[in-house]
């Protein structure tokens, strides 16, 4: 059987394992490229990092330099089991700058942090080699 499925030919064979019902949940998860692409994802380099004593989770709060166009933004992020604040300043990382910002433990949070969640941590994204603060990712 031949099921047409927002713009995929889906093959359904019983005796295979995936039915359509999971190829559809799976779908669910899935982003069209024009939607990444809405995304504003830059370097930034950590100007100060001190920890945010109202979070519930251990966190820091940080202000990061995005370049002359984006600027100094402020965000909390939990990283406090890989990073001391010592650590985190002078760092270059990666972030999505245009959510709109979000109250988060009493801070004014304007870019989200990337990294890697693990079980020792989240890890930050960052690039191999230094690159002007500002500078896109795609």
């Amino acid at each position: 059987m031949n099921a047409h499925l927002e713009g995929f030919n889906v093959w359904y064979v019983p005796d295979m394992c995936m039915s359509l019902t999971n190829v559809m949940s799976k779908m669910k998860n899935t982003v069209d490229v024009q939607d990444f692409l809405k995304l504003s994802i830059c370097t930034g380099t950590v100007m100060s990092a001190s920890l945010n004593e109202k979070a519930r989770e251990p966190a820091y709060v940080m202000k990061i330099d995005f370049g002359p166009e984006l600027g100094v933004k402020t965000t909390s992020a939990q990283i406090t089991d890989q990073y001391t604040t010592e650590g985190l300043v002078g760092k270059q990382i990666v972030a999505v700058t245009n959510f709109p910002p979000l109250r988060v433990a009493g801070v004014k949070s304007e870019v989200l942090v990337l990294g890697a969640v693990t079980d020792l941590g989240v890890v930050l994204l960052a690039t191999d080699n230094e690159v002007p603060n500002g500078t896109s990712i795609s």
